[in-house]
């Protein structure tokens, strides 16, 4: 083997220990890298109509941060507010089942529930209140530990600096790593880039706005109706839309639960199932044309599974980049299927079996 393979072989592992060595410090810049990634079209848009590069930045900038502040001050809070509520009503939820609803499932069936439902609710009471435990000692730690809450503090406060120059360098960055590329392999590695774009917009662009279109239809929906967590439960029915009818499914179900505990008729079940089913029609007749169009995007289980693979290795800055590496490699995969096609290995007509006899 070459000198040049083995120096490859060292490189990869030299830039693996160095990755894994600065992953505590890396999540503000891989943060600023993907909210840069997502600014940038819409700050070509504008520089495109006459806007300095600075400025058109300044505007994406502003609009992002309107919509990180929005979602801090606004979303969140009412999501930990309805959480903390439904971590109070589900153990009540489960004593009304227990006097209610089995007595009437035990005259049908004839079996016994009780014992079952019993363990249910204190393994759901138990990892509650395990629950708080753990969040309670984290703030605790972090109040106490004035270094540590200096660090997750400056590390937000980095993430909108570098997202800033990331965007406001872009276009630049890229020309320059286009000029680094030897001349043989232009052609090649900015066509794998262009499809990695492709790809990834596709995905990042387009999915994350179908789920925040979905995510908005549930909570408004099944906040008009009463529901109780309803907002709640429609922010985590979008979000599970990353995956394909995963959200929807863990919507209706949590939704049609929670309506039938609170009211206990047959119109709020039914109302419930219709703002489900009209964001189905809402996401196949407008979201999925409008952000989406014929772009393919990932695969839902190379979602799942490199989103788990990359939180595994290197934690929260590995869910980060699960989604970006893994659609590169899909590309890279793509291509040389491809070539491995247009191989000789492939279109031989030449037999290599041996006959025995």
């Amino acid at each position: 083997m070459s000198k040049r393979f083995w120096w490859g072989i060292v490189s990869s592992l030299a830039a693996l220990w160095l990755f894994v060595t600065l992953t505590p410090i890396l999540m503000p810049f891989f943060v600023g890298m993907i909210l840069a990634y997502l600014g940038d079209p819409l700050a070509d848009r504008l520089e495109a109509r006459g806007l300095s590069r600075r400025l058109a930045v300044s505007v994406v900038f502003v609009l992002l941060s309107v919509v990180v502040i929005g979602l801090t001050i606004i979303v969140i809070p009412v999501m930990w507010r309805q959480l903390v509520q439904l971590a109070d009503a589900v153990p009540m939820m489960i004593n009304w089942t227990q006097q209610t609803v089995l007595p009437r499932i035990q005259e049908w069936t004839g079996s016994d529930f009780t014992a079952d439902l019993n363990q249910v609710r204190d393994m759901v009471t138990g990892h509650w209140k395990e629950t708080g435990s753990v969040a309670a000692q984290l703030l605790a730690q972090l109040s106490r530990s004035g270094l540590a809450l200096a660090f997750w503090l400056g590390n937000l406060a980095i993430i909108p600096v570098v997202t800033f120059y990331l965007l406001l360098d872009w276009d630049r960055m890229k020309a320059r790593i286009r000029d680094a590329i030897p001349r043989d392999w232009v052609g090649t590695v900015t066509g794998l880039a262009h499809e990695c774009d492709e790809v990834l917009s596709a995905f990042m662009r387009g999915q994350l706005l179908v789920m925040l279109g979905l995510g908005v239809v549930y909570a408004t929906g099944l906040t008009l109706l009463g529901v109780k967590f309803g907002f709640l439960i429609g922010v985590l029915a979008g979000l599970a839309s990353i995956v394909p009818y995963l959200g929807v499914i863990f919507g209706v179900v949590l939704a049609e639960l929670v309506a039938f505990f609170q009211f206990q008729a047959l119109w709020p079940l039914a109302a419930v199932g219709g703002v489900f089913v009209l964001g189905q029609i809402l996401e196949s007749t407008v979201f999925q044309p409008l952000l989406l169009g014929d772009r393919i995007g990932l695969h839902p289980v190379i979602v799942i599974f490199s989103v788990m693979a990359g939180g595994q290795l290197f934690g929260f800055v590995g869910v980060l980049l699960a989604l970006p590496v893994a659609a590169m490699l899909m590309v890279v995969l793509r291509y040389l299927f491809t070539q491995y096609k247009a191989s000789r290995m492939y279109t031989s007509n030449t037999s290599v079996y041996i006959d025995q006899d």
